[in-house]
Parts: structure tokens; C-alpha cells; sequence
């Protein structure tokens, strides 16, 4: 069974448009003829077409300037065109399929030949079409996912008084498997959460918008006036999702802490998170280790408590490995030792801080194509 399409016939010559016309009228398909490259690229704007059938020697626009026309329109250049010329010279052939055209047949043509590869056009197209139309629906699911996604992270981080709070989230696809996120709890107690999903893409993206509804959740169900008790939402958490999505195989470092900011001190449970660093006024600077494995992988883990103090000028940054294993082109790796010569003390703006991280990483891999996400967080007292 042929294809049916509609097919635009330009050809200088009325007897050649008619032949063509008739031929093709009685095997199903819809006509419209032009005669010359302007009138071509005219109809061409006004109406849609599956396919042209192209002559070369023509007045006012040849073909050659009308594939031209074709070629640098991102809509028309997917508009199959098969040239049908008396230029039997293969440089005239050679240039015509380098400007796009499907294929090339000479005057006087064989109609079954004709026919045959019009028909294979049309299903490429069809075909074409198809390919376009789904990748299109991808596309348009990716960003509700992106824009659903955004919904998950804080659309403004907290105020409290003498605390410099301020974060940073590079995806490297249209959804991510990183997350942060920040909150107060009854008592004025500050919570602050970065993870990192071990996956990419939609399934790391649901795996993140699961975790970070656990791990608040659990943290203000739990949470009764001491801090060690909405830490005790990452176990709740962890125990959750092996128990209920062992299949999925997925798991989560996560950093989950919770900040007096009267006092300055930081309790947290770090659960196989790359280790925050706490940057002293003095120079110093202290590493918040892992006080448990990473979410997820077993419902029998433990997670301990660590704790630290923030004093004056002091700042903690938390952020995930997306940050330091880009690489450049010949495989090195940017590495932890890099991130933290860029900690200089003292710290006078968290913000650029964090854009001076993700501008020397992104040097270091010498484009802007992210091979994983960068996510960071900062909390400084001021």
C-alpha cells in the first residue's frame, strides 16, 4: 500500500507540472503545483506539505537557492524534496543532496522508479514525524517534572536573625536526584537538609521528591523540643524506603542538621554524605564525617548523632559530589582538594563563595554541559 501525501510540484515547464500532477493526483495524493523557486518558497509558508518535487533550471529562483531557503529553516528544512532535473552532471547531484535533498532523478524519470521513492519518502517522514511528536511529549513531561520538582525546594530560604542562610542548585538534566532544603521547627530551631540521589534523571528525581517529603515530615512529627528526636527522621526515613522500595534500588546520602541560633550549636545525622566543612573565622576548618551509611541501601542501619559549634564568622558548607568529581578532558578528576582551597577564611559572602565553586568546577571540565548535579548549601553566623 502507497503512501498518501500531500506533494508540491515546482517546475517551470506546464506540460512537466501537468505529467506530474496527473500521475500522482491518480494514486491518491494532493497536488499543488508551483512554478518557480519564489512561488515554491511562497506556498511552502502558507500551507504544510509532506513532500516537494524539485526541478533545477528555473527563472527568478533555481533550485539549488530554493534547497538553500530549505536548509536554513529549522521548520522547512524536514520537508523531504526530491530533485527531478535534466542536469544529468554529477556535480549537480553531489551539490543537491549537500543542501538536503532525499534524492535525485533524471528527466526523462521511470514513473514505478518515481513512485517507489516517493513512497519511501512519505513513511520516512511519517516516520520522521512520529519520532519529532514523541520527543516533543518528552520534553513537554520533562519540564512539568522540572517545574513539579522545583516545587520540592524552598521558594525562599528562612530569616534568622544572625545567620547568613543561602543556597545553590545546578541540575544537569531537566530533573535532578539532588535536593536541599531548610526550615524552622517550633522553638526556632533551624533544620537544613542537602542529599544527593545515587541516580539521574525522572526515577532519581521521584526517589528525591520521596525523600525530602520523608525526611520533613518525620522531622516535625517527631520533633518534641529536643533536636535528637527530629534526627531521628533520616532513620525513619531510611527504614521507610528500604522497607517499601527495596526494588527500586535506589539510595540517598543526606546531611540533615539542626542549628540553635541562640547558641550556635549543631547536632546532625550524616548519612554517607560527602562531610560538610565548617570554616572557622581562623582558618581552620572542621569536617562534619559520616555518622551512618547512606539512606536506603538496609532497614537494620544506625545513625548516630554528631555535633559541632558555630561561633562568630564561622561558616558551614554542605554540598554534594557533583561539585568535585567533574572532570576535565583528560579524566582528572576536580577533586576535594581543589573545593577546599577555595574555602579561604574568613568568609565574607556565602553566595559568592558558592559561585566561586561552580565557576571553578565548571572551568576545571571546560564546558557547561554538567555531567552530574551541583547542589550546595551554606549557613554562616555573622
Amino acid at each position: 500500500m502507497n503512501e498518501i501525501g500531500t506533494i508540491l510540484v515546482v517546475d517551470d515547464n506546464e506540460n512537466n507540472r501537468d505529467l506530474l500532477a496527473r500521475r500522482l493526483q491518480k494514486r491518491g495524493h494532493s497536488i499543488v503545483v508551483a512554478e518557480d523557486g519564489v512561488q515554491c518558497l511562497e506556498l511552502l509558508a502558507r500551507q504544510r506539505f509532506d513532500m516537494v518535487l524539485l526541478d533545477i533550471m528555473m527563472p527568478r529562483m533555481d533550485g539549488y537557492e530554493v534547497l538553500e531557503h530549505l536548509r536554513d529553516d529549522n521548520v522547512l528544512r524536514y520537508i523531504p524534496v526530491i530533485v527531478i532535473s535534466a542536469v544529468g552532471e554529477l556535480d549537480s547531484v553531489v551539490r543537491c543532496i549537500e543542501l538536503g535533498a532525499e534524492d535525485y532523478l533524471l528527466k526523462p524519470f521511470n514513473p514505478v522508479l518515481l513512485h517507489a521513492k516517493i513512497d519511501a519518502c512519505l513513511e520516512k517522514k511519517r516516520l520522521r514525524d512520529q519520532e519529532r511528536a514523541y520527543l516533543a511529549s518528552v520534553k513537554q513531561e520533562l519540564e512539568l517534572g522540572r517545574r513539579t520538582q522545583a516545587d520540592f525546594l524552598p521558594a525562599s530560604l528562612p530569616r534568622v536573625t544572625g545567620w547568613e542562610i543561602a543556597a545553590a542548585f545546578h541540575p544537569a538534566r531537566e530533573v535532578a536526584g539532588d535536593f536541599y532544603d531548610a526550615f524552622v521547627l517550633p522553638g526556632g530551631l533551624l533544620g537544613f537538609v542537602i542529599a544527593d540521589v545515587c541516580d539521574k534523571g525522572v526515577g532519581a528525581a521521584l526517589f528525591m521528591a520521596l525523600t525530602r517529603s520523608l525526611v520533613r515530615a518525620f522531622a516535625e512529627q517527631q520533633y518534641g523540643g529536643d533536636p535528637t528526636d527530629a534526627l531521628r527522621a533520616v532513620a525513619l526515613t531510611n527504614s521507610y524506603i528500604a522497607r517499601h522500595h527495596r526494588e527500586s534500588r535506589m539510595f540517598a546520602t543526606l546531611f540533615f542538621g539542626l542549628l540553635d541560633p541562640d547558641t550556635g550549636e549543631l547536632t546532625y545525622v550524616n548519612g554517607g554524605h560527602p562531610a560538610p566543612v565548617l570554616i572557622r573565622q581562623s582558618g581552620d576548618q572542621d569536617f562534619l564525617d559520616p555518622t551512618g551509611p547512606a539512606v536506603g541501601i538496609a532497614d537494620v542501619s544506625r545513625f548516630s548523632v554528631g555535633s559541632a559549634w558555630l561561633r562568630h564568622g564561622d561558616t558551614v558548607l554542605a554540598y554534594t559530589d557533583g561539585a568535585t568529581e567533574v572532570r576535565d578532558a583528560s579524566g582528572e578528576m576536580f577533586g576535594e582538594e581543589r573545593l577546599l582551597s577555595l574555602l579561604q577564611a574568613p568568609i565574607f559572602d556565602i553566595t559568592r563563595l558558592m559561585q566561586h565553586i561552580d565557576a571553578s568546577a565548571r572551568a576545571h571540565l571546560g564546558h557547561d554541559i554538567l555531567p552530574d548535579d551541583i547542589t550546595m548549601l551554606a549557613i554562616k553566623r555573622v
